[in-house]
């Protein structure tokens, strides 16, 4: 069984039956047939069933944000807004998948010679909790648009989202098991892995989970894409506009009550406005109410688990431990449910645990660069390279971004996922792209077709 723990009261919630081998082998196989058929509609039919699901989950948008608030605790204003995001990723893919997908002709020896972009068959994606609407259709809607059908496995922490997920496509009227649920244990994803049908993977989640998938899907020589953890820096130089930097830099710490991999998780400020940043988080962080994600009161709700909790606070002691100044929380809420208070951590430096690892929670830190270079030496000393964020001139930001060792850059602005924009990082936090055009060309057959007669 699938057992949710309701991360608002620690009590529990509901349980889901997990698939038998047999229910696994026969989704699989359902999906494979519905392949079989899907292939060969156009570009257009297509968008009309991704189309439709967009509409289903607007008419159903309370029920959908629910499921997210009480199984992984979202505050529910974000979770209202996951909900538009995935229906308007869906629209994006119907409206462009046939633009992104174009054939292109490239010269050559041949008569005519081109590449054409074909699908693969059943994808499987492997996705997290902390994002269960979004990250689905991040994923779903430019493999649908390909041509590919999906099976999605689900945290298992948010059965019942995956299983509404699935409801939405059958409510909409989609052909049958274009998009399957698949509720396994994590023993189990391997298994799934290793299907025969079952062409290829996209995995969100940590990086040492990505790791394990990598290895697995290598071994079937099976294509993947991984959007794995990240430490991402937020840089602000000493010709930044303050007023606008410090309360973005702060939301996009505490999205989600901070359990986000795009989250600005190291703040990088040069010395000449160092204090100032300091004391402008701490002012914005002090605002924000934490509390039960039902209410909209409230912008923060707890951590997802217990366990990733106690992480947590783990990372935050043993920063403190090596000298970090702790300016506002810094120990777990008492009461039930799984809450850590939004916490300020200043003077931290780039060895600290809250740094060299990812902090999954509503956990901001401070570092102070000498200048511009150190800031950018700083940024980059990182296992990970997923994206990071750039406040200064639009010039220097331009020159700066670079250099910067990651997969995505925002300067003067937040870091997001963008249907419209690629998204992915390096390092080990990565491996390919999503979304925007790139991300539908992973899970296709890039086939070139040579005409002859050879020309001279």
């Amino acid at each position: 069984m699938l057992n949710v723990i309701n991360p608002t009261t620690g009590q529990p919630l509901h349980q889901f039956a997990a698939l038998t081998s047999q229910e696994l082998n026969d989704r699989i196989a359902c999906s494979k047939e519905a392949y079989s058929s899907w292939k060969h509609t156009s570009f257009a039919e297509r968008g009309q069933v991704l189309k439709a699901v967009a509409a289903e989950l607007r008419a159903d948008q309370e029920k959908y944000a629910l499921l997210m608030t009480d199984e992984m605790g979202k505050p529910i204003n974000e979770a209202l807004g996951e909900v538009e995001k995935a229906a308007w990723c869906a629209e994006h893919y119907a409206d462009h998948a046939e633009q992104y997908l174009a054939t292109q002709a490239l010269p050559s020896d041949a008569s005519l010679s081109y590449v054409q972009h074909l699908p693969l068959g059943p994808v499987l994606g492997i996705l997290p909790w902390n994002a269960p609407f979004w990250l689905a259709f991040r994923f779903c809607a430019p493999a649908l648009m390909a041509g590919n059908t999906c099976l999605m496995k689900p945290d298992p922490h948010v059965p019942g989202c995956g299983e509404a997920l699935q409801e939405a496509f059958y409510k909409a009227g989609a052909p049958a098991n274009i998009f399957l649920n698949l509720p396994l244990k994590n023993d189990d994803v391997a298994t799934a892995i290793r299907h025969p049908d079952v062409v290829a993977v996209s995995f969100t989640g940590s990086s040492n989970a990505g790791a394990k998938v990598a290895m697995t899907a290598a071994a079937e020589i099976k294509p993947f894409v991984l959007e794995l953890g990240g430490s991402d820096p937020a840089i602000v130089l000493n010709d930044a506009n303050l007023d606008e930097a410090i309360p973005t830099i702060a939301l996009s710490r505490i999205i989600n009550a901070g359990q986000s991999c795009i989250a600005a998780k190291r703040i990088i400020a040069e010395a000449g406005v160092y204090d100032q940043v300091v004391e402008g988080v701490k002012t914005e962080l002090e605002k924000l109410p934490v509390g039960d994600p039902r209410d909209s009161a409230n912008r923060i709700g707890p951590i997802a688990r217990a366990d990733l909790r106690d992480q947590l606070a783990s990372q935050v002691d043993r920063s403190i431990a090596a000298g970090a100044r702790c300016l506002l929380g810094g120990e777990p809420l008492s009461g039930e449910g799984f809450f850590y208070p939004v916490t300020l951590l200043a003077d931290v430096t780039n060895d600290m645990p809250a740094c060299q690892e990812e902090t999954f929670g509503p956990v901001a830190v401070v570092l102070k660069a000498d200048d511009a270079e150190h800031a950018l030496a700083l940024a980059n000393d990182s296992q990970y390279g997923l994206a990071a964020a750039i406040w200064t001139s639009r010039e220097r930001g331009e020159a700066m971004a670079a250099k910067l060792e990651t997969g995505q850059v925002a300067i003067n602005g937040i870091v997001k996922t963008d249907p419209r924009l690629p998204s992915g990082g390096i390092k080990r936090s990565g491996i390919g792209r999503e979304l925007g055009p790139h991300g539908i060309l992973e899970f296709v057959n890039a086939q070139q077709v040579w005409i002859g007669p050879k020309t001279s």
